[in-house]
């Protein structure tokens, strides 16, 4: 078990970590997932807030598998490693707030952090404004901490506060395996089903769980995150995280070329639009809010199988800020921003300014 633990730990443990992410998920592309988005974070969380009815928008409506293996996955690895640590009570409403604007932003640029390198190694131009705009979210983040920005400690609590959203993703889960999409049935039972767009295109259920299961083990044994890979190489010129996220990067677009799938070009990407400046803008939000909270998406949900119910708080604020963002006009459409995504974007800003600022504790 020692060496296990040991090769998790190591570069060549990192740099695996991100080259089956970036295989797998051009893989689940190929078996049916959308376009340059076999693994989303953001995305799929929003798949899964129109499932249960919490928007109205009909493309993006499904019980993604993915993100509920991720974090079964993870408390599987959590468990079977000792790692398993139930804890509580850093500042909840910060990180719930925090995880809806970090929805709204990714959703005015259409990706998560993930979604963003795999959207450029499909080729997709579109993606670079977002990865800059992402670096530039995170450099503001570091100036907080700088400051002394900090939401304060996490306590020891409850083993079932810990198992809570573990929990209730298994219960998505039985939903998922009780009511199974119809032909032609928007509804089946009380889920909802995309029948076009991008929410009724999936990987068959055993494969789409099986990777998330494996990724989920895997991010969490070797704390994979691409926030923290930017936050360390800007603060501390610290590679060992980077080294992760170059490596899906790499592996993305190798699978891509073998399978046919790498189309170079602004226009025409699927599931995204050429507003650079709402792309960019919008991962600056998302980038900033994943900063202040500690984690990119991904790591949120890899955090929240261990025990942290600070994290799951994150995501539960995420799912929520996809239904604000379908409901009230702020995500974008391949057509372009939504009618107040602008507005999203710049109070969003605003509220994370607030937020950073108001929140350092004093340095000596």
């Amino acid at each position: 078990m020692t060496t296990v633990r040991e090769f998790f730990a190591s570069r060549l443990g990192i740099i695996s970590a991100g080259a089956f992410i970036g295989i797998f998920a051009a893989l689940l592309q190929y078996w049916g997932n959308p376009g340059n988005m076999g693994i989303c974070v953001a995305c799929m969380e929003r798949d899964i807030a129109g499932a249960l009815g919490f928007h109205g928008a009909a493309v993006v409506q499904y019980v993604r598998p993915e993100i509920l293996g991720f974090v079964l996955g993870a408390l599987a690895g959590a468990y079977a490693f000792g790692e398993f640590r139930p804890r509580a009570g850093s500042a909840p409403i910060v990180r719930f707030i925090l995880g809806m604007i970090a929805m709204i932003g990714g959703l005015v640029f259409l990706g998560c952090p993930w979604r963003a390198l795999l959207r450029l190694a499909g080729g997709d131009g579109n993606a670079i404004f977002g990865l800059l705009g992402l670096v530039a979210g995170i450099w503001m983040g570091t100036l907080f901490f700088k400051g002394g920005y900090n939401l304060g400690r996490s306590q020891h609590t409850y083993p079932s506060v810990g198992w809570l959203l573990p929990l209730l993703f298994f219960g998505l889960l039985i939903l998922r395996l009780v009511f199974p999409p119809l032909p032609d049935k928007e509804l089946s039972g009380i889920l909802f089903y995309s029948l076009k767009g991008p929410g009724s295109q999936r990987a068959a259920l055993p494969l789409s769980l099986g990777v998330g299961l494996a990724v989920g083990f895997l991010a969490q044994r070797t704390r994979f995150c691409t926030m923290g890979a930017i936050r360390d190489l800007i603060l501390f010129r610290q590679i060992h995280l980077f080294l992760g996220i170059a490596a899906l990067l790499v592996a993305a677009f190798a699978a891509n070329l073998a399978l046919g799938q790498f189309k170079p070009g602004f226009t025409g990407q699927p599931v995204a639009h050429t507003m650079s400046l709402w792309n960019f803008a919008g991962m600056v939000v998302a980038g900033l809010a994943f900063a202040l909270a500690g984690g990119c998406p991904g790591r949120q949900l890899f955090l929240a199988g261990e025990g942290d119910g600070d994290a799951a708080v994150f995501v539960l604020g995420m799912i929520v800020g996809a239904a604000v963002s379908h409901n009230f006009g702020l995500a974008s459409s391949p057509a372009g921003i939504g009618p107040y995504g602008m507005h999203a974007v710049i109070i969003s800003l605003l509220v994370l300014v607030f937020i950073g600022y108001t929140m350092r504790q004093k340095l000596s």
